[in-house]
């Protein structure tokens, strides 16, 4: 379904054209300010209040502890909804993948020197690599060490929102937008509940097996008028799950099962959001129980607030991103 004018104006989403004009602006500043600012904000670090906190989150997006050598030949191959990237960072070029993760990725790497060679993969990624690779998401597992994150994507996944409406206040009723794709998950929380009395659902692209879930996109705004956000995962995370926490709305979900910049797997269940079942039968008992109780539902709104608020401070995430990418080149053994 293309998008309105009118839904575009009010979607409540980030201007993309003024992503794009200070992306490549920043990318137009010499090479040898940033490593100047590298400098700058390591000399800072240990004069951080908070870098206990910094380094903490660092081990949490790159658990990469030992030495390690990439394979030696290049690679720059499209695999579906992500790309495999393995060459010099110089030869990640605008045109290889889509220019908002070239963007987020000089973000990360414009401190070092171009000529090193990384492993990036792009995209929505749903597996481990088989060596360590620069990823915007990876799987919640034990064995996920390859997978170093980074903030990518951010104009679509990281943005927030001021909600002036008490939960009180809101429909008692739960909300779902997106599309399906690759999702089991949304699929079947469709087949479940599309028509429900207690949720409003629907499909906002083409949908040829279910015409009848095709339905007109919401704005952000007018998402926040129920009580309830489903966050349901698509190719990987809920994409809307950040700015639904920022909200007075409660994201509601089964527990997830990958995790981006947003620590997903720090979530704590019924504190940070509504958790249900993996099966999705338990979402009308879940709503009926914060309806009945709405001060542990405020609580949750609160908890959410709190968590999202770690990721507001602009300069201290550059500095986190930039320590993340140091340590997988720190730890890289280039024959």
């Amino acid at each position: 379904m293309k998008d309105s004018i009118r839904y575009k104006w009010n979607s409540g989403k980030p201007c993309k054209a003024w992503f794009f004009v200070k992306g490549f602006l920043k990318d137009m500043v010499p090479n040898r300010y940033y490593q100047w600012k590298k400098e700058s904000l390591l000399r800072q670090l240990d004069l951080r209040e908070d870098k206990e906190y910094i380094l903490e989150r660092v081990a949490y997006y790159n658990k990469v502890n030992q030495p390690y050598t990439l394979p030696s030949e290049t690679r720059r191959e499209h695999r579906g909804h992500y790309y495999v990237f393995l060459d010099k960072i110089r030869h990640f070029r605008p045109g290889t993948f889509h220019k908002a993760y070239y963007l987020d990725l000089q973000d990360a790497v414009r401190y070092f020197d171009r000529s090193l060679r990384i492993a990036y993969t792009p995209g929505d990624v749903y597996f481990t690599p088989t060596f360590p690779t620069l990823v915007k998401s990876r799987l919640l597992k034990e064995d996920n060490h390859h997978s170093v994150i980074l903030k990518l994507d951010k104009l679509r996944h990281f943005m927030f929102v001021n909600d002036g409406k008490f939960f009180e206040e809101k429909k008692d009723k739960a909300i779902f937008r997106g599309k399906i794709r690759l999702s089991r998950q949304r699929k079947q929380f469709l087949e479940m509940y599309f028509g429900s009395s207690f949720c409003d659902c629907g499909v906002v692209d083409k949908c040829p097996e279910h015409p009848e879930w095709e339905t007109p996109k919401k704005t952000i705004q007018e998402h926040l008028d129920y009580k309830f956000i489903l966050a349901l995962e698509g190719n990987d995370v809920a994409s809307n799950l950040k700015w639904v926490m920022s909200s007075n709305s409660i994201a509601i979900m089964p527990r997830p099962t990958c995790e981006t910049w947003f620590m997903e797997g720090k979530l704590i269940p019924n504190y940070h959001y509504i958790e249900i079942k993996d099966d999705l039968s338990d979402l009308e008992e879940r709503m009926q129980y914060y309806i009945s109780h709405p001060h542990e539902a405020q609580q949750i709104i609160e908890h959410a607030h709190e968590y999202v608020r770690q990721f507001m401070d602009d300069e201290r995430e550059e500095l986190i991103q930039m320590l993340v990418v140091k340590k997988y080149l720190d730890r890289s053994f280039e024959l």
